[in-house]
């Protein structure tokens, strides 16, 4: 594990929190799509919601958990892996943090 310095877990902290909104906003927008489905019963559509919840409930867990600072490089690359994270927000780290998160990711 590689623990990051105090100004990058400044910086995560606020990202973090920012990476959580987008994370629950795109889930509203799915239980809004499913839940306006207008050619799905009632029912159809409840199944539809339960099941997606379940679904993101298990995605969110290893994206957002651990909030520790041995776990901020995984939580980094999983913001970026899941389009939580931008390009921008990403470059407000320090340049090694930067490089690592690019080796890992990709991107």
């Amino acid at each position: 594990m590689y623990d990051i310095k105090e100004s990058d877990w400044k910086i995560f902290k606020g990202l973090r929190e920012l990476a959580l909104e987008r994370f629950f906003e795109r889930v509203l927008d799915e239980v809004a799509r499913i839940s306006s489905d207008s050619g799905k019963t009632n029912r159809e559509r409840y199944g539809a919601l339960y099941e997606l919840m379940s679904e993101r409930d298990k995605e969110i867990e290893p994206i957002f958990d651990h909030l520790r600072r041995s776990t901020a490089v995984r939580q980094i690359c999983a913001f970026r892996s899941e389009d939580l994270m931008t390009d921008r927000e990403l470059r407000q780290f320090s340049p090694e943090l930067v490089k690592l998160v690019e080796h890992i990711v990709g991107k």
